[in-house]
């Protein structure tokens, strides 16, 4: 395989240790973009307790640093509120790329059984050897997916979901 796809990546391991080693790991292999670890304890509680996001935070710095350029020509008081303005339009903009990547996570681990955790890695991939390595390195169970269809996945049950809600209101009388 030589071109590059945009590719979701889920790792389902029976040892949650191996899932955290899988993560550290995961973060560097080549194109990657972002990587979580679900873990679903032996209760049934689903946990994040790893999450990584390359370039997390440049948005509203980036922002934060325009708003405060043109703030320049209102003087320091000027620059204050453009840096303030900027930064918190970076920031909604952040949150809600990760309100949508948290969403993606809630639907793919419906399966995921007590006791077990799963590795989940966006990445631009090249060739399939480094992902499909990692996952055998650390026993886990390779599942590749083009992100399109992941993202298609995860507007559709968004859609159900808010429509549950919306019938459910209606049921109760409420607007």
């Amino acid at each position: 395989m030589s071109d590059d796809t945009h590719t979701m990546l889920f790792v389902t391991f029976d040892d949650p240790a191996a899932a955290h080693a899988a993560f550290t790991e995961a973060k560097e292999l080549p194109g990657a973009r972002q990587a979580a670890v679900l873990r679903r304890s032996a209760q049934g509680v689903l946990d994040t307790p790893e999450s990584w996001v390359r370039g997390a935070g440049a948005p509203t710095v980036a922002s934060g640093i325009v708003g405060g350029l043109l703030g320049l020509f209102g003087g320091p008081i000027g620059v204050l509120l453009g840096w303030t303005a900027g930064t918190v339009v970076g920031g909604a903009a952040e949150w809600r790329h990760f309100e949508e990547g948290a969403e993606g996570l809630l639907v793919y681990s419906k399966d995921l059984a007590e006791g077990c955790a799963m590795l989940i890695v966006e990445l631009h991939e090249r060739h399939h050897e480094p992902a499909d390595e990692l996952a055998a390195r650390h026993g886990g169970t390779l599942l590749r997916r083009p992100a399109e269809e992941v993202a298609a996945e995860v507007r559709a049950a968004e859609r159900a979901a808010d429509e549950a809600t919306r019938a459910q209101r209606g049921e109760r009388g409420e607007e």
